[in-house]
């Protein structure tokens, strides 16, 4: 299900040559589009712009829990994630074949296309969307002008630049990417069925790698409504013949890779086509220009597998939206210490470096095989593995030992 859109053509007509807006959002991923959405909503005169009136459905953002949640419900889209998601409530993680334990929360499963849409969709006036390329943009610290590939010009006191990890445009302006971990994971995304059309025996389930020598991080099966859908993350070279071998033979590589799979997922079938991603871990440099402020992995790449981009897309939404880029708005000129506050903000700092944290965290705990991350490997599943059995057998026993101690 994809929302409905309207908008085929620019925000103007061909006879207009320059629109003047407050701010001028570049990308209409989902970064760009949610930004474009809360600033439009809280009454600033926005443009987004992008190449494509229908975003593409790319392998990207596919499922949503957690905190996430909670900050899409304060940035006020939750409803309309729900009406285009598959919700579950239990993912059932296992290790070799094995239960480890039942993770429970609100989560939902969806395709990034149909994601992008909702976000568009909440642009109060869906003539915002500008649909066409900007080839060129000149800052200062007062306004800002963006040169589309039609002729057409925009001029905005405010650019933000969420192209992703499209460098053209950034590059331009001198700003480059540096890269912290070339090659850093692998992920592949396709979505499986039973043979005979039967449901599968859980809502969602996570199996993680049975062995360092794979690679494999872990594999999430999680549902949208073309199937069950699954993600599986890896730390090894893209070059490696078993990545020719996931793309070609998805499912008898799959169980040779994770043999304790089979039992949780009977005679199954790859639905669609295997897409795959290689991520390197990449910042920006040269960024703190006046007029112009990135966000997202236009910013900073993160680790698909560490579950860290989407929090961190939204910690930039949050602040820069609804902190700063108001307040900037309130006062002439867009100088660079203005843009400064955003970078520097205490939040948007934290995610980026949890993010980058995690990122080296899941590829240690993954591939290292040195005592030392052997016995962090062995806790971490036993820890997980505990909590439950304690769980199931004696529930509320804690609640009920610190009452008698009280007591």
């Amino acid at each position: 299900m994809t929302a409905d859109r309207t908008v085929t053509e620019p925000i103007a007509t061909a006879g207009i040559s320059e629109t003047a807006v407050d701010i001028a959002i570049v990308g209409g991923g989902l970064a760009g589009s949610l930004a474009a959405a809360v600033l439009a909503r809280a009454g600033h005169r926005i443009a987004l712009i992008d190449k494509r009136a229908v975003h593409p459905d790319e392998f990207r953002v596919e499922k949503i829990g957690g905190h996430q949640l909670a900050m899409l419900r304060k940035l006020g889209f939750l409803s309309a994630l729900e009406t285009i998601a598959c919700r579950y409530d239990q993912v059932l993680n296992i290790r070799e074949g094995k239960v480890v334990d039942v993770s429970v929360g609100q989560a939902y499963g969806f395709s990034y296309a149909d994601l992008v849409a909702m976000a568009r969709s909440q642009l109060p006036d869906p003539s915002d969307l500008i649909v066409d390329e900007v080839a060129a943009i000149s800052c200062s610290d007062d306004i800002q002008h963006l040169e589309l590939a039609s002729g057409r010009r925009v001029s905005a006191r405010l650019v933000v630049l969420a192209t992703g990890m499209a460098a053209a445009l950034a590059y331009k302006l001198g700003i480059k990417r540096r890269v912290l971990a070339e090659r850093h994971s692998v992920s592949f995304g396709f979505t499986i069925a039973r043979h005979d059309g039967s449901s599968f025996d859980f809502e969602a389930l996570t199996c993680y790698g049975e062995r360092t020598a794979d690679g494999i991080d872990y594999l999430s099966l999680f549902p949208v409504h073309a199937g069950m859908r699954a993600n599986l993350f890896m730390f090894r070279d893209p070059t490696d013949p078993i990545m020719r071998e996931l793309r070609r033979e998805p499912e008898a590589t799959l169980l040779r890779l994770l043999p304790g799979l089979r039992p949780y997922l009977g005679d199954f079938r790859v639905t669609d086509r295997v897409q795959n991603w290689v991520m390197d871990l990449t910042v920006v440099e040269g960024h703190l220009q006046p007029g112009i402020v990135l966000i997202g992995d236009a910013f900073q790449t993160n680790c698909p597998a560490a579950g860290t981009g989407v929090a961190r897309l939204l910690v930039d939404v949050d602040r820069l939206c609804t902190e700063y880029a108001p307040r900037w708005l309130t006062t002439s000129g867009m100088n660079q210490e203005k843009i400064a506050q955003f970078y520097f903000d205490r939040d948007k700092i934290a995610a980026d470096q949890q993010s980058l944290k995690m990122a080296r965290f899941r590829q240690a705990l993954t591939s290292r095989n040195d005592i030392g991350w052997d016995v962090r490997r062995r806790l971490h599943f036993l820890r997980r593995s505990l909590a439950h059995r304690v769980d199931q057998m004696h529930p509320g026993w804690l609640g009920r030992v610190r009452g008698a101690l009280r007591a």
